[in-house]
Formats: structure tokens, sequence, C-alpha cells
């Protein structure tokens, strides 16, 4: 009777983390579709308002900053009082904000909105914690993996704001996500669920929870981050105008090529933590920074025509990535930033499991301050060097940082300690 018990307490236990998974990963693939709204219809505003590319970044950039500042609070708010009030309050609070977008017609209008707006972004640090809580360790890379693939959001905003905007005007962006938002809390709020015991104890203090930010390791996590997920935020509010402006592309071809990188880089997170989950999270992460240093170093170079003297005259030659192969490339760092996204969250499961909350609001600040800074920086380079390829140059310098760190605190000891952590005596 007690083998039964158990047995049937287990079911209705898989199927409660089942279905949390599920609508957490929809409303989070929402959150994120919104988070991502300026990347398309900051291209009509941009034109309207006559802004440079500066001011271009500094738009598309500031949902990503309340995005990413909330983070730290929102991971330790769900330690303390569960994922599914903290997310239903989160996106519920958003709605207003989104609506509003469509009414405003100055440029302070635009930034002032898009903080509130992007209080959605804030939504990874208390799905994270809250999906890997109803999982066994050895799943938990897969399962943060599959919720992180409502990264995938900044595809759909690609799908779906081309088309409104050319039928109906950028202004119906706003609305229809609104709506869309609000079925989502409904949705989340009716099929999610909670259990007390993944609550930490009230009688652990606020402050030991941030005891953490002196932590090295979390430091190192937040470095591999700030490019793995930054980047991939950064490139997805960038790439559309940067096709449109590189090769002349329409929005609508441009959001396409564009989802190119976004989809991939959302979707595939799940099979990064499954692979993190069988390989270890290290091996994973050191790929991913050599696949994407490859990646940028090609993507880095700008589009150039040199001549040269030969006993026949003036000959010139172009050099440049064409749309096909600038293309491909982005779609193989996709792949590499999603793969990246779930290990470095295997790290923190594996080194924080009592702690998630916290360490992953940390992390995810990292990642997401990453996201706000870098379209800034690329409109600052461009403006100032007129080259739109220097957006690669500065995250090639930055992935350089992750593999050197990498190196020295992990490649470097590993090879230095032997299979139970003894020193290996140095070769001659």
């Amino acid at each position: 009777m007690a083998l039964a018990s158990t047995s049937q307490n287990s079911t209705n236990h898989n199927g409660k983390a089942l279905s949390v998974l599920i609508v957490s990963t929809l409303a989070f693939t929402v959150c994120f579709m919104v988070w991502m709204m300026f990347g398309v219809i900051g291209i009509p505003i941009k034109k309207a308002l006559n802004l440079n590319a500066t001011e271009f970044g500094l738009l598309t950039a500031t949902p990503v900053l309340t995005g990413s500042l909330i983070r730290v609070p929102l991971g330790i708010w769900t330690d303390r009082f569960g994922g599914r009030i903290v997310m239903t309050i989160l996106m519920a609070i958003t709605v207003p904000a989104i609506w509003l977008m469509a009414y405003a017609t100055e440029y302070w209008h635009f930034l002032t909105i898009g903080l509130f707006v992007g209080l959605a972004g804030g939504s990874f640090s208390v799905g994270t914690p809250y999906v890997a809580r109803w999982f066994p360790k050895n799943r938990q890379g897969f399962a943060m993996g599959v919720y992180g693939a409502g990264n995938s959001g900044a595809a759909v905003n690609k799908f779906v704001a081309p088309a409104l905007v050319v039928g109906f005007g950028w202004a119906m962006v706003p609305q229809v996500y609104a709506a869309v938002m609000l079925g989502a809390v409904l949705l989340f709020w009716f099929f999610s669920a909670s259990d007390p015991a993944h609550l930490v104890p009230s009688t652990v203090k606020f402050s030991d929870q941030l005891k953490a930010l002196k932590d090295p390791a979390v430091l190192k996590y937040c470095q591999y981050y700030s490019i793995v997920f930054g980047g991939y935020v950064a490139l997805s509010l960038w790439m559309v105008q940067y096709y449109v402006g590189e090769y002349g592309l329409d929005i609508r071809v441009a959001a396409l090529l564009a989802a190119c990188f976004s989809l991939p880089g959302g979707v595939l997170r799940a099979i990064g933590g499954w692979l993190s989950d069988k390989y270890g999270a290290h091996s994973v992460t050191w790929w991913v920074m050599w696949v994407s240093w490859i990646c940028l170093f090609l993507l880095s170079y700008p589009q150039t025509d040199f001549t040269i003297t030969t006993i026949n005259g003036a000959t010139t030659f172009h050099i440049g990535l064409n749309v096909y192969a600038f293309t491909g490339l982005m779609f193989i760092l996709g792949i590499a930033f999603a793969f990246g996204k779930a290990s470095v969250f295997k790290y923190i499961s594996d080194d924080y499991p009592k702690n998630i909350g916290t360490i992953s609001g940390i992390v995810g600040l990292a990642g997401g301050l990453g996201g706000f800074v870098l379209p800034i920086a690329f409109g600052v380079l461009v403006d100032l060097t007129g080259i739109r390829s220097s957006a690669f140059m500065l995250m090639y310098g930055v992935v350089w940082v992750s593999l050197i760190w990498m190196y020295f605190t992990e490649v470097r000891r590993t090879d230095l300690l032997g299979p139970h952590g003894n020193a290996v005596p140095a070769r001659a």
C-alpha cells in the first residue's frame, strides 16, 4: 500500500514538474519577445526621429538595462517566496507599459516606457531556479536548457513584428504584445504549481545571499555569460538594422535572415543543457568559446577593396562576406551561444545547488548588462569609425578575455592536477 502511494506521489510530482516546465518556457518566450521588441520597431522609430547609431543603440538597449538590474532581487525573491507568485506578478506589471508604448511620440517617451517594459527580461532569473528545483540534479541542466530555449522569443519577434509593422504600422506591435502578455499571465498562473520545500529557509539573511558577489568563480561565470547571453541579446537587437544597412535588404527579409541567428540561439539551448549534463559544463563552455572566437574573427573583417599594381596596370580586389556567408557564420555563432548559455548555468547548478536563485540572478545580471552595454558600444563604434563590422571586433575581444580566464583557472589547473587532485610532477 505504501509502495503504491509512493508511486502515485512520484507520478503527481513528475506531472507537475512537466507542467511547470512547459508553461514557464512559454511565459519566458513571451517575455523575451517583448524584451526584444525594439530590435524591429526601433528601425521605423529611428527613421521617424532621425536618430544616429548611438541613439539607436541606446533605444534598443534601454529595456535590457532594467531587465538586467532587477535580476538579482528577483532571484532572491524566488528563493524566498517561490517562482510561481514572483513570475505572475512580474509579467502582470509589464502589461500597461507595453500597451502605452504605442502612444509614445518623443525619444524620451520611448526611453522611459522602455525601462518599464524591460522588467520582462528579469523573468529569466525567476524561471531558472523555479524550474530547476522540480528536477533531480542529473536532469537540471536539460530542464534549465529547455526553459532557456524561451530565448527563441527573439526569433518569434522577428517573424511577428515585421509583418505587423508593414501591415499596420509599428504602433500595432506593442498593442498586440500587451494582449499576448496578458494571456501568458493567465496561462502561467493556472497551469503552474508551487512547492514549499523549494523555498530557502527564512533564517537565511538577504546579506548572506549577496555574499556570493565576492566569490571569484561567480565573477568568472559572469564573464562567460556576458558574451554568450549578453552577446546574443545585443546581436538580436542589432542584426535587423545591420542587414538593412550593410546589404540594403527590406525589413522583412532582414528580420528573416536575422532569425537564423536568434532561433538556434534560443531553441538549441536545451541540447546545450543535455550536453552539459553528459560531458560537463567545462568541456562544453571551452568549445563554445573557441567556435565563437573563430566566427567572430571572420565576421570582424570589413568590406574591403584594395588595389595593387601589376604589369598590366592597376587591379582592384574585393574582400568581404556576402550575405550568404555572413548568415551562415551567424547561424553557427547562434548555436555556439545557445550551448554556452546552458553550460554556464550547469556550472551554477553543480556548484551552488542550494543558492541557485541568487547566483543565477547575479550571473543573469552580468549577462543582461552585457546586452545593455554592447548595443550602445556598437553604435558608438559605428559613429566613430564608420565600420559596421566593428561590433564583431569588440565581441571578438571579449571572447579572448573569456578564453584566457578559462585557460588559467580551469584548463591549466586541470593539466597540473592528477586524477585525484594531486599535483603532477613537472615534465623535463
